[in-house]
């Protein structure tokens, strides 16, 4: 006789429903709505002047000739391809310091993967670590660190209406950090906010994670995409020749348009050979763990490209071309509404404006304009045409409508 109240149907029965993911859900609102004149800023991927997410010129290439030349399919291994692991450590460590036995890389399933594994081999070092996160961040930043068991401490990094970073408040979270400690630091194009640290600030949190014996997590998601591929890893090189230990999650999701692909790296950086190698061990051993082998295609792809020179100043090229073009829709925003101004000084892909749940709600119900409810636009989503559409649906919200 089978007791209904145990087995698999009592167990399931104790789940708890799950809200659905409000971007994932901005998408199906956006699809099922028939006006013609809607504009997409929610999604974050980026999109060119007609609207398209294209397939990098140079990615093609490079799929072209993995098609003629890759002769199987066989596993590479839990570190997946070494050889894109290797092309991406210059771009990521600079030239003249991406090849030393301080540095060890695994290919992962995109930033995510990267940042999964980063946390569990923090959890093992360290179960239960405190994470400083400051507030807003990406929406999948806390739950990747509670999933893997850590704890997460906040600090307001953003001010809405002066579009600034409150780096006062930022310095006076981890000033009271502990030896031990995890800061995750967006290396650049800060999602949600666009706002970067400068230089100066850099070296400022360079010092104080060094002194206060804390581990940098570096989110690296958008290099490329904000000032250039050398400046958008300025300031994590930074903090990396500051410590002995550091944990940077990369992603080329977004600078080769692999989005689909989920191409991305975990690198761990250690000075102390001895702790190198137990990283490294654990590292592995996590990865096997977690998803055995990474998918291949994208890092095949990537590495395809960094490895030829033409190909190479190809994607760069390109990937300028997708930096400046993200960079004329800020000052073209800017121009056109002066409350917009703080636009022109940030990075990347993303802001975050200053409207409230009610007011996105209404610019969505009354012109068509989807973005996500904390008010974070994508800008990538506007053209030279629809900057002025925009902008006026903002003004007309902000002055009229929702005065």
């Amino acid at each position: 006789m089978i007791d209904l109240n145990t087995g698999p149907a009592a167990l399931f029965d104790n789940l708890r429903p799950q809200a659905p993911d409000a971007l994932l859900s901005l998408i199906s609102l956006f699809k099922n709505d028939p006006r013609p004149d809607k504009l997409d800023l929610g999604v974050g991927v980026y999109k060119n002047e007609a609207g398209v997410t294209p397939v990098l010129r140079a990615v093609k290439a490079a799929e072209r000739i993995l098609l003629e030349t890759q002769g199987s399919k066989s596993y590479l291994g839990p570190e997946g391809d070494m050889g894109f692991v290797e092309a991406l450590k210059p771009i990521v460590f600079g030239a003249s310091a991406g090849g030393g036995e301080e540095v060890f890389g695994v290919q992962t399933p995109g930033g995510t993967g990267a940042l999964r594994l980063a946390c569990e081999l923090i959890n093992a070092a360290r179960p239960g670590a405190r994470v400083w996160l400051g507030t807003p961040s990406w929406p999948n930043h806390a739950p990747i660190f509670a999933a893997a068991g850590l704890k997460t401490a906040t600090y307001s990094w953003f001010d809405t209406k002066t579009q600034t970073v409150r780096f006062d408040e930022m310095m006076a979270a981890l000033n009271k950090a502990e030896a031990g400690d995890v800061v995750l630091l967006h290396g650049c194009c800060h999602n949600p906010t666009g706002a970067d640290l400068t230089l100066d600030q850099w070296k400022t949190v360079a010092h104080v994670v060094a002194a206060r014996g804390l581990l940098p997590l570096i989110d690296l998601a958008y290099q490329g995409l904000g000032e250039g591929l050398e400046e958008d890893a300025a300031g994590a090189r930074l903090v990396i020749a500051a410590v002995d230990d550091a944990l940077i999650a990369y992603s080329c999701d977004k600078n080769f348009g692999l989005y689909r692909d989920r191409t991305g790296a975990l690198f761990t950086f250690n000075r102390n050979a001895d702790r190198a190698d137990l990283v490294r061990s654990n590292v592995l051993a996590l990865a096997r763990a977690n998803w055995s082998m990474p998918p291949d295609h994208g890092g095949a792809v990537a590495r395809i490209v960094l490895e030829d020179a033409a190909l190479a100043a190809s994607w760069r090229a390109e990937l300028e071309e997708m930096r400046v073009r993200i960079a004329s829709v800020r000052v073209a925003l800017a121009d056109a509404d002066p409350r917009l101004d703080g636009l022109r000084r940030q990075h990347g892909m993303f802001s975050l404006l200053p409207v409230s749940p009610a007011q996105v709600s209404h610019l969505r119900s009354a012109h068509a304009v989807y973005m996500a409810g904390s008010g974070r636009i994508n800008l990538a989503g506007l053209t030279a045409a629809t900057v002025p559409v925009f902008a006026q649906a903002f003004a007309a919200c902000l002055e009229g409508e929702f005065a």
